[in-house]
């Protein structure tokens, strides 16, 4: 099937190819899901992962606002034919301030999961005005906290050795190290494969700057988490690792407006966790009413 492009302004492109959406953001074509109306919502997935896992929860999400999902660049259905070399995490966070305004989107709550919400928190900083509120589902900013940065870096020298520079196996690899096997196993074989599909660009943040598994991960000041003053809402799950856990207790005491709150499961929570539901329907309502 031919693709067909639309032009936008400000130079950005959106094409339809076999029926999928994307746009031409910052060089390069982003897939994307757009539904609902009201208020703003961005979903940002994290690594390895796709806006694939998001579906359901978009669906529902979409029921509160705007609800736009998409594949980060590197990523199952945004992935290039040459796998990027490195991926840094300014390239991910300017990318989702160009989702933003490629879609004359204002300011959304911006709900990033694991290493979407590393994105999330320095989108917040670096773009305060695409960000109308936070939802951290345990965010990846693992620098914070000390036994979770040793956690981390114990983690990529793990995936790195054990993969021996076999892209396929990395995601699976990352997957069981860091949540279990069990967690790897309950996939369906479909969700493997699309895993596993993302294991170029998992070795492309590896070897890049700012992400949790870069050698040079994200490190961020007290002066500079406490300028972060959008509403956030930290969720911790039971069952995730403790250096999951570590991280959220610190982010509680450095952003300056948070709310936190503790679900049952893992690591891969749902973004549209009742608590989360509750929390967009008042920063839609008032953006103080939250407090």
């Amino acid at each position: 099937m031919c693709a067909v492009t639309v032009d936008l302004p400000c130079g950005q492109r959106r094409i339809y190819a076999g029926g999928m959406p994307r746009l031409s953001v910052n060089g390069v074509e982003l897939y994307y899901e757009d539904q609902g109306a009201g208020i703003p919502i961005l979903g940002v997935h994290g690594t390895p992962s796709s806006a694939v896992m998001w579906a359901d929860a978009a669906t529902e999400l979409a029921l509160h606002g705007r609800c736009i999902i998409y594949d980060r660049r590197g990523f199952h259905r945004s992935a290039p034919h040459v796998p990027f070399r490195a991926l840094d995490l300014v390239d991910h966070v300017n990318d989702a301030a160009g989702l933003l305004a490629a879609l004359h989107v204002g300011p959304a709550v911006v709900i990033g999961r694991s290493s979407g919400g590393l994105i999330a928190i320095e989108l917040a900083r670096l773009f305060p005005d695409k960000v109308k509120a936070l939802v951290l589902l345990e965010p990846a900013l693992l620098t914070i906290d000390p036994a979770a940065a040793s956690w981390a870096r114990s983690l990529r020298r793990t995936v790195l050795e054990r993969s021996e520079g076999r892209t396929v196996q990395l995601a699976e690899i990352m997957l069981r190290e860091a949540l279990g096997d069990a967690v790897w196993e309950s996939l369906s074989n479909k969700l493997q494969k699309m895993f596993e599909s993302t294991g170029a660009a998992v070795l492309a943040e590896i070897n890049g700057h700012g992400m949790d598994l870069s050698e040079d991960a994200l490190e961020l000041s007290e002066a500079e988490l406490a300028a972060i003053r959008q509403p956030t809402l930290i969720v911790s799950a039971e069952n995730s690792p403790e250096a999951c856990r570590l991280v959220n207790a610190r982010l509680t005491g450095a952003l300056p407006r948070t709310r936190t709150v503790v679900v049952t499961g893992g690591h891969l929570i749902n973004p549209a966790h009742p608590a989360v539901l509750d929390f967009l329907d008042r920063i839609a309502a008032d953006a103080n009413s939250w407090e």
